[in-house]
């Protein structure tokens, strides 16, 4: 089985030195793509930068923006059998990028946000019968809301699988969190240790492409 993953979290320039980020550490994709190796499946791992090490066997890519990862996804997802979107994808950039270094001594700054693609979204027209998609949602509400939410995100961008994390995840070891399908919760919600709910995912993804 040909794996794919998505780790880490985008960065958004705004000038020359500083950008816009959220605080995802990446140790879920990199936990994904061990237990992928681990089970004997084909790696590429999709990193941002992050201060992790990847398995040995995975090949690696890097990539800093959405258009980055966009461009790596364009080229690789198709010989892929599992996508599994790991990737903290920022949802706003900065409208300008500003040249030099925008000075403190100039007062206040307003910055202009302005959405940036959904990138699980442009794919779901690719994406062939048997692949598998797995898409992560980050959701600050209570577990039948956030559920509901991320139903309407699976339906909408074609993926198989959602796991569905509280912002408690950014960054720790260990994970809130639920896997779901349109047929149901496969995973029900319980805080895990990252590496386990990695295992279990690729369990459910190798199983799903069997």
């Amino acid at each position: 089985m040909r794996v794919l993953v998505t780790a880490g979290a985008t960065r958004e320039p705004i000038d020359s030195v500083r950008f816009l980020t959220n605080g995802s550490s990446g140790r879920m994709g990199y936990a994904v793509a061990a237990a992928a190796v681990s089970a004997g499946h084909a790696v590429t791992l999709l990193t941002a930068p992050v201060a992790l090490t990847p398995p040995d066997e995975a090949e690696v890519a890097s990539f800093v923006s959405v258009a980055d990862l966009k461009a790596a996804l364009d080229a690789r997802f198709d010989g892929c059998d599992v996508l599994v979107m790991t990737a903290a994808v920022g949802d706003f950039r900065p409208a300008e990028r500003v040249e030099g270094k925008i000075p403190r001594s100039g007062g206040p700054v307003t910055i202009r946000l302005v959405p940036t693609e959904d990138l699980l979204a442009g794919l779901a027209e690719r994406k062939r019968p048997g692949q598998v998609v797995v898409a992560f949602a980050v959701e600050d509400l209570p577990p039948a809301q956030a559920e509901a939410k991320a139903r309407d995100e699976l339906a909408a961008k074609g993926a198989d699988f959602v796991v569905v994390n509280t912002p408690r995840a950014l960054g720790a070891e260990a994970s809130e969190a639920c896997i779901l399908s349109p047929g149901g919760t496969v995973v029900p919600w319980a805080n895990r240790n990252k590496r386990r709910l990695a295992e279990e995912l690729v369990r459910l993804v190798g199983e799903q492409v069997q």
